[in-house]
This record gives structure tokens, C-alpha cells and sequence, in this order.
């Protein structure tokens, strides 16, 4: 499997990707927002974009499927319940489904509810795992909530689904706010050393070539996998007084995903 990360550059800081097999050539493009990016790219690669997926139905993830589709006749995969809120689809996918890319190259998707409620992540079958976490994962941060998702959804998916995958899974988030995001661990974790060490690294980078975490550093410096620190909850209850003395791990993370609305 062969992953490429296209920088857009835009407003919203969005990523793109190319998963390309190296046996056929032959690509899916996630989330191909800047379509001319991707196209180019993949003419530079030798490849064939043959689908598309979206993570989601937001327009800065599903902008580009008409110009990406007209170019190379690609097949749209999303969501099974995204039929009426992305045009075109042609596969909806559950949880457990595999989209085949070549000979070589299988993603499982994930039903990961939490940013919308139509959200796929996909994992790599691969010996180095990756995962494509489109707005619900982030480096050092999680997915909102505002447009059509739902926080105790989320919580659900960062918990029972994401956690459990192998340490060493790459994560491949849908847009570059890891600097930002490091800055709000600090500030409800400020003796959080992994994310003391890593901040000087990516501030003023260049997202084009920032680093690839793993979700073994994720949990380490991202507080929304960080729910049992005692840190977190001492900051925690500065906020919210009535915060219980042992709070339940769900609601440390809604909590903290109502500060990070407005940070």
C-alpha cells in the first residue's frame, strides 16, 4: 500500500489522500477536496483513480467528487445512510465492509459516529496499520460535533473503537490542526511532557511534510484519550465545580469537548 498526503493548503486545512496499490497502479482518493491536487498527483504517480470515498457528507470532504469523478469515472463510496446527503454514491459501506483497491490493498471501514452521524474511518490491512480518520480523530485532538454528530456518539468511538487498535497504527487525520491542538492539551494538561516535547516540533511547520503520529503517541499527548489523568480532572473541575469526585470517563470527555468548542 502506497499512501499519499496531499496538502491543500486551503482555509480549512484540509488533507487529501491517494492509496494507491503498486502492483496495478490503481488508487482510491479519500476526501479529494482540491481535485486538482489529487488528479495531478496521481498523473505524476502513474496511477488510476478508480473510487472515491468520503469519510463524510461535509462539503470540504465531498466538493471535489464531481470534477474527480468526470476525470476518471470513479465509483463514490460512503456511508450507507449518506445516500440522501452525498450525490452520486454508488457504495455505501458498514461497518466490517472491505474496499479493495488492486491486488494488494484492503481497507476495513469503521461506523464511527460522533462529527456526523454517516461517518467511515478506514484501516489499513496492512503489516504497518494505518487509519484514515476524516473529522473524527485528529492529531492531538477530536472532531466537533456542530453540524449533525453527537458528543456521547463520539466518546463511543474514540472508546470502543479507535482505542483498541494496534499501538503502532498511523493516523491519517481529514485536516492538519495538531499545533492547535497540542496548545489545548497543555492547557488542561500542563504537565502533559509529550505534548510539551512535541509542540516545538510542529509550530510554524510546514503541514505538507509534518509528522505521521501513531496512536500510541496519540495517547499520550491527546486529551480526549487521556480521560483517567489526574491532571485533566483537576483542570477539569476548575471549569466545572460540580465535576464529581471520580467522574466516569465519558463525562471528562464531553467536557472537555464543550471547553474545546469555544477555545
Amino acid at each position: 500500500m502506497i499512501v499519499e498526503r496531499i496538502w491543500t493548503g486551503n482555509a480549512y486545512r484540509n488533507y487529501n489522500y491517494l492509496i494507491a496499490c503498486p502492483e496495478t497502479g490503481e488508487a482510491l482518493a479519500i476526501d479529494p477536496l482540491d481535485h486538482e491536487k489529487c488528479l495531478t498527483a496521481a498523473k505524476v504517480r502513474g496511477w488510476q483513480i478508480t473510487q472515491l470515498l468520503n469519510t463524510h457528507e461535509h462539503q470540504d470532504h465531498t466538493g471535489g467528487n464531481d470534477a474527480i469523478v468526470a476525470a476518471t469515472g470513479a465509483k463514490v463510496i460512503a456511508h450507507h445512510k449518506a445516500g440522501g446527503k452525498i450525490a452520486g454514491m454508488d457504495r455505501g459501506v458498514k461497518a466490517g465492509d472491505v474496499i479493495k483497491v488492486g491486488k494488494t490493498v484492503e481497507l476495513e471501514c469503521l461506523d464511527t459516529p460522533g462529527h456526523t452521524m454517516c461517518h467511515i474511518c478506514l484501516r489499513s490491512h496492512t503489516e504497518q496499520p494505518a487509519l484514515f480518520s476524516g473529522d473524527t480523530l485528529f492529531n492531538a485532538g477530536a472532531g466537533n460535533c456542530h453540524n449533525g454528530g453527537n458528543v456521547d456518539d463520539m466518546y463511543t468511538s474514540f472508546v470502543d473503537q479507535l482505542a483498541k487498535l494496534p499501538e503502532n497504527t498511523q493516523v491519517y487525520p481529514g485536516h492538519d490542526y495538531i499545533e492547535n491542538n497540542l496548545k489545548f492539551t497543555l492547557d488542561r494538561e500542563p504537565d502533559n511532557n509529550a505534548a510539551q516535547a512535541l509542540l516545538p516540533k510542529v509550530a510554524d511547520h510546514d503541514p505538507a511534510t509534518s509528522i505521521v503520529t501513531t496512536l500510541a503517541q496519540e495517547k499520550q499527548h491527546n486529551t480526549f484519550f487521556r480521560l483517567a489523568s489526574p491532571s485533566v480532572i483537576a483542570r477539569l473541575r476548575e471549569k466545572f465545580p460540580d465535576l464529581p469526585e471520580n467522574p466516569d470517563a465519558r463525562l471528562v470527555f464531553t467536557r472537555l469537548r464543550e471547553l474545546r468548542n469555544s477555545w
